[in-house]
């Protein structure tokens, strides 16, 4: 069995890959994703923390919230993405300053 150091190192280095996104990039579709990668993390700590919780046994009522994330961030995702094609439409840019421009 893998060590639990191991899953939060991994979901360490989502959530900074998932913050990197959201503070560097400018790009409407990379800050989704962004934010699809910061839920990732959340998950795969929820999940490996409760595999190692009590000795030999896992909780299935994390594995539930993580399934209803996934459920919710796929609808959050489509939202965000549908918000995304009409504002290309409409401006013609997927940059978040030139919208945020347009505001005034």
């Amino acid at each position: 069995m893998i060590d639990l150091t191991y899953y939060l190192a991994g979901a360490l280095i989502l959530y900074i890959i998932g913050m990197y996104c959201l503070a560097v990039k400018r790009n409407m579709v990379k800050l989704i994703i962004g934010v699809e990668i910061l839920a990732s993390a959340a998950n795969l700590n929820f999940v490996a923390l409760s595999a190692y919780g009590a000795p030999g046994k896992v909780d299935p009522l994390a594995h539930t919230f993580v399934i209803m994330s996934i459920v919710v961030g796929a609808c959050v995702v489509a939202v965000a993405l549908t918000i995304a094609v009409h504002a290309y439409r409409h401006y013609r840019t997927l940059d978040v300053r030139e919208l945020r421009r347009l505001r005034w």
